[in-house]
């Protein structure tokens, strides 16, 4: 894949960023059908949207969204001061997967963190996404620590 462009998710892309959450045998159970925005998607997107330093990176190819990433600022007091960048919900369409599409968008939002002032990027991977882990890893990603999670449910 050549021409890729990017740019940052506006409330219009809503659609084809849930399709592409829920284009892969994990994000299909947990992500709304195809086509479906509901009021969750559009609150959580608002909340993003007036939040500094947290948005939705897209890759583009003529026109249409085929990858996604969220990208997120944190200041932090620790290593003294330094600001940090969390990359989350990284998606290439399937049939584009193996393409560079991925590996140009990372590159892209490590950019933008850089450009933002981060000294670190820090992500967090589905254990069961094993071709994810290699490459997070080819791009220089270290899985230095042990991730836990709590589901907080109602």
């Amino acid at each position: 894949m050549r021409e890729l462009t990017f740019r940052t998710a506006e409330k219009r892309d809503l659609a084809a960023i849930i399709a592409l959450l829920a284009d892969d045998d994990i994000g299909e159970n947990r992500e709304a059908p195809a086509g479906t925005i509901s009021p969750e998607y559009e609150r959580a997107f608002a909340e993003m949207a007036g939040c500094g330093g947290n948005s939705i990176l897209l890759a583009e190819h003529d026109g249409e969204i085929v990858g996604a990433l969220q990208l997120v600022i944190v200041p932090s007091l620790s290593r003294q001061g330094t600001k940090r960048a969390m990359i989350e919900a990284v998606r290439v369409k399937t049939d584009l997967r193996g393409q560079m599409v991925g590996t140009k968008l990372m590159r892209h939002a490590i950019d933008v963190a850089r450009r933002e002032g981060s000294r670190l990027i820090q992500l967090t991977s589905d254990k069961r996404r094993k071709r994810a882990h290699l490459f997070y890893r080819r791009l220089g990603f270290e899985q230095s620590h042990e991730g836990f999670k709590l589901e907080l449910r109602g």
